[in-house]
Formats: C-alpha cells, sequence, structure tokens
C-alpha cells in the first residue's frame, strides 16, 4: 500500500492531466456539433474494424460445426428439389420446365454474400452488423437469410457495414404460412430463447400439426414465398381468443451466424409504395 502511495503521490501531475485531457475532450465532442459528428464517424469506422476482427476469429473456431450442418441441409434441398424436379418431368413430360422454373423462381431477385461481424441473441432487441453497405448495393428493407432459413431485414445502411433487424427483435414482424396448407400468419419474437418465435394470427379454421414446416409467405416485397422459417413445436390460443398462436423451432441458429445472403427485389420498389400509399389513406 506504502508504495501505491508513493507512486501515486510521484506521479499525480500526469494523473491531474490525463484526468483534465479526458474532460475537455469529453466536452468538446459533446456540445460542439461539429467536432461530435467527427467522432462518431470515426468511432464507428474504428468499430466496424474491431467487430470484423472479433468476428473472424470466432467464425474460425465454429467453422467445422457450420459446415456440417450446411453440407446437411444443401444434401436435404438437392434431394428433395432432385424429387420434384422428377415429378415434375413425369407429370408434364417436359423436361426443360423444371430449369425454366427455377430461373423464374429467382427472377426478380439479386443475391450479396454478406460476413456477420457483430451479433446479438440476449436482448430484448437484437441487431446484427454484416459487411457490406450501401457502396455494395445493400440497401434498408432488404431481406436478409443464411444457409438454413430466414435471418432478418436490413434496417440501416453504412457505406461499407449495415444493420440488420433480425427474427431475434421485438420489432421484426415476418409474413409467414404454413408450408403444407398456406394458412399464414405474422412471425414475432417474445423475447427469451433464441431458438424459439411465434407465429400470430393463424386462424382458428386453419389446418395444421405439431412438426409442419412454416416458411415465408411471399407477401411482402422482402422474401420470396417459400424460405424455410421453422416447424411448429407447440400452439396455444391467442390472448383475445380468436385465433392460434404457434411456437416454431426455427432453423436459423443465431448464436453461430456468420455467413449471410441479402436479397435485393427488382420490384421491390414499386410494391411498397402502393401498400405505404395504401396505408396513408387509411384514417
Amino acid at each position: 500500500m506504502r508504495n501505491l502511495l508513493n507512486f501515486l503521490l510521484k506521479y499525480n501531475h500526469w494523473f491531474l492531466f490525463v484526468l483534465l485531457e479526458v474532460i475537455s475532450l469529453t466536452l468538446l465532442f459533446r456540445f460542439n456539433n461539429y467536432q461530435g459528428s467527427a467522432f462518431f464517424t470515426s468511432a464507428n469506422y474504428l468499430a466496424g474494424i474491431v467487430y470484423e476482427a472479433s468476428s473472424q476469429v470466432t467464425r474460425y473456431f465454429g467453422l467445422t460445426e457450420v459446415n456440417k450442418d450446411l453440407t446437411a441441409r444443401n444434401v436435404e434441398l438437392e434431394i428433395e428439389v432432385e424429387r420434384l424436379s422428377q415429378a415434375l418431368e413425369q407429370y408434364t413430360q417436359d423436361t426443360t420446365g423444371v430449369a425454366n422454373l427455377r430461373k423464374e423462381a429467382l427472377k426478380d431477385y439479386v443475391l450479396y454474400d454478406a460476413r456477420v461481424v457483430n451479433n446479438s441473441i440476449t436482448h430484448p432487441n437484437n441487431f446484427i452488423t454484416i459487411d457490406k453497405g450501401e457502396a455494395d448495393g445493400i440497401r434498408p428493407e432488404m431481406g436478409v437469410v443464411c444457409g438454413n432459413g430466414v435471418v432478418g431485414i436490413v434496417y440501416l445502411t453504412g457505406k461499407h457495414h449495415a444493420i440488420v433487424l433480425p427474427v431475434l427483435n421485438s420489432k421484426s414482424s415476418i409474413s409467414c404460412k404454413i408450408k403444407r396448407t398456406s394458412y399464414f400468419g405474422f412471425l414475432k419474437w417474445e423475447g427469451g430463447s433464441s431458438q424459439y418465435a411465434y407465429v400470430k394470427d393463424m386462424p382458428r379454421h386453419s389446418e395444421f400439426s405439431l412438426g409442419d414446416t412454416i416458411v415465408t409467405s411471399g407477401h411482402s416485397a422482402v422474401f420470396p414465398a417459400g424460405i424455410p422459417v421453422g416447424t411448429v413445436d407447440d400452439m396455444e390460443d391467442s390472448h383475445d381468443g380468436l385465433s392460434y398462436l404457434l411456437k416454431v423451432n426455427l432453423f436459423t441458429d443465431f448464436a453461430r451466424l456468420n455467413n449471410v445472403r441479402v436479397l435485393g427485389s427488382f420490384n421491390g420498389t414499386e410494391q411498397a409504395q402502393l401498400e405505404d400509399s395504401i396505408h396513408s389513406m387509411q384514417p
């Protein structure tokens, strides 16, 4: 203790200098708009670099498990596509129909590869940062998916980074449907586990079973129809008793999210503008 006190007394003027510097810089950046803007712009840029470096280290140690999951998922999808292709060719006797349908499915979308550089799953309103921004063609209201299913929607964009509003955010609402019967509702997260979310407003007359697959409905310009979301794990009545509340086991493992794809719709802007004009006419 004596040595510590002697050290503090010996260098007290340096500690006082540092303290005054911190106070002066705080006052400068807090009460001057230009300096504050410059500081936060630089801070956000440095934070993006730090997040990206940190995510690369974390991503390296998780690649084995991620690749195993993606390989399994790709095998399942390839088998499913092949079976559907064979069934379609047998039914239509048209070998070119399958190729045309595959092209047709994504003709209105462009795909951008991106990496997750920052992510959270424990807050009521989680956000994801990706390493692509406006300079790479990313815009707000674009859908984000991974190899297993839906991730979220682009919320804010910078020049080289973007913020994604994931499913694990209380403000997220994605139109989904039961793949087998096409009854639809809205996917919402109620907090808690990152493995589960809920499909709300499912009609009382809808048909579903535990284990049914939930996919995107295609009722918005953000996601095309049929992107996997999860499976029905449980159900209960809604608070008003007028609809069902379906508990969904999500396909996307947000705790190990690394590589994603951003979906840009060629016709999304027109659809969004038309729908916004209708909303503005309502009282």
